[in-house]
């Protein structure tokens, strides 16, 4: 296409010209911190979430620490319009993430409140869980869960009103019986999964898991 010869698509981080249906060339991927996480065994994210509620099984694809290319990764999909960036996300993760014959019921992400879906134009988790629903053949859900309030990043929050924010998410429908599978970009303190996994949890007998594209250690 003639865009893609006066605009071809280029690395993340070297900025040396690549397919377009990649996001970095082959000698930088080498670079991206991925955790190896074993998804029925302990590790960091799940450590992390057991002081916060009843978890199941959790799975994060990267490590998300300061300067690192999965950092830049992550806001190119949530800040510059990339929303492919979620399914080509995806892809790394199916090729990680093997839930062997004990797959979650459903998937559900973290919802955006509907003034921040319309600045964005897109929820940057929307992508990401359809191609995995596709890839494992699960059924996901993204009216499940709906957040409330309005606010701004949660890095630029208050601490202390974020700790007074009551009841931030809430269940929609009647569910109960289920595995859900929490999914989210960045896991951080673990409080906004906690706030959903509540809700889930008291809906009825289900299960909560838990996956993330990064993790910030």
């Amino acid at each position: 296409m003639i865009l893609d010869i006066f605009f071809p698509n280029r690395c993340l981080e070297c900025n040396r010209i690549i397919d377009g249906n990649l996001l970095v060339c082959s000698l930088c991927f080498e670079q991206i911190h991925f955790t190896h996480d074993n998804y029925f065994e302990d590790n960091f994210i799940k450590e992390k979430c057991k002081l916060l509620f009843p978890i199941e099984n959790t799975f994060a694809l990267m490590q998300f620490e300061k300067e690192n290319l999965s950092r830049k990764i992550i806001h190119e999909l949530k800040y510059k319009s990339r929303e492919k960036t979620g399914k080509i996300l995806a892809d790394w993760t199916s090729e990680r993430l093997d839930f062997k014959n004990e797959k979650p019921d459903l998937l559900v992400s973290v919802p955006l409140h509907p003034k921040k879906l319309k600045e964005r134009g897109y929820n940057q988790l929307h992508l990401f869980t359809k191609t995995l629903s596709e890839f494992y053949n699960i059924p996901f859900d993204h009216e499940l869960i709906k957040r409330n309030h309005y606010s701004k990043a949660q890095a630029l929050k208050d601490k202390q009103r974020r700790l007074e924010t009551e009841n931030p998410f809430s269940v929609t429908k009647n569910i109960s019986g289920k595995h859900i599978l929490l999914i989210d970009d960045v896991f951080t303190t673990g409080n906004t999964l906690a706030s959903i996994a509540w809700e889930i949890l008291k809906a009825g007998d289900n299960k909560v898991s838990v996956l993330v594209m990064a993790i910030d250690v």
